[in-house]
């Protein structure tokens, strides 16, 4: 299993809107295969930021399987504009688990 992890960086006065276009993407993205589950957390100190968190089967299952999707597109339009900047990305995988992936 992979965590995929983003912070979001939402541009000044624009998160009540990124939030109703989250819930849509995310019908999106929990509809891809491999997708496990998510959460999206709103920062308290910086209010205009939030913290993604996507568990993945596989790594290829985001970087291939979701973002080379067409069902990635829609997912761009409906939330890529509210990002300032654009946000990093990173996967990581538990090493405290009997399970986990390198």
């Amino acid at each position: 299993m992979i965590l995929e992890t983003a912070i979001l960086n939402i541009k000044s006065g624009m998160s009540n809107e990124f939030e109703i276009a989250f819930r849509e993407a995310a019908k999106i993205i929990s509809s891809m295969p491999g997708y496990i589950s998510h959460d999206l957390q709103k920062c308290l100190e910086v209010g205009d930021r939030y913290l993604l968190l996507v568990y993945w089967q596989t790594l290829e299952d985001h970087t291939i399987g979701f973002r080379k999707s067409e069902q990635y597109q829609t997912w761009k339009q409906l939330l890529h504009h509210f990002y300032a900047p654009f946000p990093t990305v990173e996967h990581y995988y538990s090493v405290n688990s009997e399970n986990a992936n390198k």
